[in-house]
C-alpha cells in the first residue's frame, strides 16, 4: 500500500511520524494509501526550505516568474485527465465533475500568467517641489495555505500559483482525505522549472495546522473549510501577527420567482444542489419558491429529476453524483436527513439506504428533497454538505430576501426570474458575497475573486484575481528628491503644500 511523502526543499521526504491516517477509496470503501502525520520538525525544515528558496526567487523579475507559470499552465492542460483520476479516487466525484474543478483550477494559473501587469505600481511627478512618488507591491515571504477534501486540486491552486506568481515562497498542507492530487500537480510543477523550495507540501493534521499559525517565520495563511475552523484559524493566526484569510461555510439560497422558467430552474437546482454529491462551499442546498403556486410547481418538476438521479462510481460514464467522502461524513449527513423528518418537514425523496450495484461498502447517499422546510429546522440552519436540497416556501419576494439575509452565512445566493427589475433589486440588498442571476453556481472567473460574506469569510481579502495579488503582497510607497532640490535649512512643520 503506498505511504505518501512531504516535498521539503525539492525532494520527497518520508515522514517520522509514528501517527498516520488511512486514505480511502470513498466508492469502495477501501484503504489505498497511508499518510503519515507529520511532526512540527517537518514543518520547520519545509518553512527553512521555503525561507531558503525566497531571496532568489523573490528577486527574480516577474516577468520570468509568469514564463514559468505558462509552462505550468501548459503541462496541467495535458495532464487533465489523470489529475481528475487521482480526485475521483480520494474524494468519489465523477470524472466529469473532477475535470470540471482542474479547468476552474488551471484557469487561476492562467490569471497568474498575468500578475506583472497587476504588480506594477504607480508614479506621480512633482507630488511637491522637485518631489516625486512611486509605489509597488512586494511580496510577503513565506505564506501557507491550509485546503479542504471538496476540492483537493482546485483550491490549492486558488492559493500558491498567485502567491508565487507574486514573488513568495509557499507550504501547503493539503487535506488529509484526498492528498493525492496536490502530489501529482507538485509533479507537473517541478517539470516547469520553479527552483526547489518554492513551493512545499506537508501532510498533516491539527497538529501542522496550529504549527503553521504560530510558526514565526510563516507571513500569511489562506484556509478555506467549516465555519468554526474558519474562525479558529483566523483568530489564532492574526494573534500572531499573520495575514489571514479564512473562507468558511455556506447556506447558499436559491430564489425561484413566479415568473421564471420552472423546467430550467429544477434543472440548475439538479446541478447546484447534488453535483458533487452536494459537498460544494457554493452549493445551493435551500431552494425559496415565492408563492404556494410557485412551490407546488417546482416541487412537481424537482421530484422526478432527484428519483431519477444516476449514482455511481467515477468510472461510471453516465453518473452524475459519486459518494461521499468518508464514512463518517456520510452518517453526518444521514443523521441530518433523519433530523430533519424528525423536525417535521416533508421528505418528498428519501435517500437513505441507497447502495450502488458493485459498491455496496461504498459511501452513497442518494438524492434528498425536503419540502415544507421552516428556518427553525437544524437542515435549514446549518450547512450539511451533502446531496439534500431543502425547499423553503417564501409567501412573497420581501419575506424570501429577509430570510437570506437573516442568515449567518452569505457566501453565494442566487435568483431566477424574467423581471429585470426584480434581480436588479436582488442583486442590490441581499448581504451576500457572489450573487447569481440565472446562474445557480456564481463562482467567479479568476481575473475576479471569489468571497462571501458574514460568517462566510474571516479576513478583509477574498481569494485569487485581484484580491489574492493584493492578499500575498504588500504596497511600499517611495517619496524621493534629490539633493540639488533640497533648500538650506530645516523644517519643523509637518510638510504640506502649503
Amino acid at each position: 500500500m503506498q505511504t505518501l511523502q512531504n516535498i521539503i526543499g525539492g525532494k520527497l521526504v518520508t515522514s517520522t511520524s509514528p501517527r498516520t491516517a488511512p486514505v480511502f477509496n470513498p466508492a469502495t470503501g477501501e484503504q489505498s494509501a497511508v499518510l503519515p502525520l507529520s511532526t512540527t520538525a517537518e514543518l520547520d525544515a519545509a518553512v527553512a526550505a521555503a525561507k531558503l528558496a525566497l531571496p532568489e526567487w523573490a528577486n527574480t523579475p516577474p516577468l520570468r516568474r509568469a514564463r514559468h507559470m505558462f509552462r505550468f499552465k501548459h503541462l496541467l492542460d495535458q495532464n487533465v485527465d489523470r489529475i481528475a483520476g487521482a480526485i475521483s479516487a480520494e474524494h468519489g466525484k465523477v470524472h466529469g465533475d473532477a475535470v470540471g474543478e482542474v479547468q476552474r483550477g488551471i484557469e487561476v494559473v492562467e490569471f497568474c500568467c498575468g500578475i506583472p501587469q497587476l504588480l506594477k505600481g504607480e508614479f506621480s511627478r512633482l507630488v511637491g517641489p522637485a518631489i516625486d512618488t512611486h509605489s509597488d507591491r512586494q511580496p510577503l515571504g513565506v505564506v501557507a495555505g491550509i485546503t479542504p477534501f471538496n476540492f483537493p486540486a482546485m483550491v490549492p491552486m486558488w492559493m500558491y500559483p498567485v502567491a508565487i506568481a507574486c514573488g513568495n515562497t509557499f507550504i501547503l498542507k493539503p487535506s488529509e482525505k484526498d492528498p493525492s492530487a496536490s502530489m501529482v500537480i507538485y509533479e507537473l510543477f517541478r517539470e516547469a522549472g520553479f527552483p526547489d523550495g518554492v513551493l512545499n507540501i506537508i501532510h498533516g493534521d491539527k497538529e501542522i495546522v496550529d504549527g503553521i499559525l504560530g510558526h514565526p517565520d510563516i507571513k500569511a495563511v489562506s484556509f478555506v473549510g467549516s465555519t468554526p475552523i474558519a474562525e479558529y484559524v483566523y483568530r489564532t493566526g492574526t494573534a500572531h501577527g499573520k495575514r489571514v484569510q479564512a473562507l468558511g461555510g455556506a447556506k447558499n439560497h436559491m430564489v425561484v420567482m413566479p415568473d421564471a422558467d420552472m423546467d430550467k430552474a429544477a434543472d440548475a437546482l439538479m446541478g447546484a444542489g447534488y453535483g458533487s454529491a452536494g459537498e460544494r462551499c457554493m452549493a445551493v442546498s435551500v431552494a425559496v419558491p415565492v408563492g404556494e403556486e410557485t412551490a407546488d410547481k417546482l416541487i412537481e418538476s424537482l421530484a422526478p429529476r432527484v428519483r431519477k438521479l444516476r449514482i455511481g462510481a467515477a468510472d461510471d460514464a453516465e453518473a452524475e453524483m459519486g459518494p461521499l467522502v468518508t464514512r463518517q461524513h456520510m452518517e453526518k449527513v444521514l443523521g441530518y436527513i433523519d433530523a430533519g423528518e424528525r423536525e417535521g418537514a416533508e421528505l418528498v425523496v428519501d435517500g437513505r439506504g441507497f447502495k450502488a450495484q458493485g459498491f455496496e461498502n461504498g459511501y452513497f447517499v442518494g438524492g434528498t428533497l425536503f419540502d415544507r422546510v421552516t428556518t427553525d429546522m437544524s437542515i435549514y440552519k446549518e450547512e450539511i454538505f451533502g446531496p439534500v436540497l431543502s425547499v423553503v416556501r417564501s409567501p412573497d419576494y420581501a419575506h424570501a430576501v429577509k430570510m437570506i439575509n437573516d442568515h449567518e452565512y452569505g457566501n453565494g445566493t442566487a435568483i431566477f426570474t424574467r423581471d429585470g427589475d426584480a434581480a436588479r433589486a436582488f442583486a442590490e440588498n441581499i448581504e451576500v458575497g457572489m450573487v447569481g442571476i440565472n446562474v445557480p453556481i456564481p463562482v467567479p472567473v479568476a481575473y475576479h475573486s471569489f468571497g462571501g460574506w458574514k460568517r462566510s469569510l474571516f479576513g478583509d481579502h477574498a481569494i485569487y484575481g485581484p484580491e489574492g495579488v493584493h492578499f500575498y503582497t504588500r504596497l511600499k510607497t517611495v517619496t524621493s528628491r534629490w539633493p540639488e532640490g533640497i533648500k538650506s535649512g530645516a523644517v519643523f512643520h509637518f510638510p504640506t503644500m502649503n
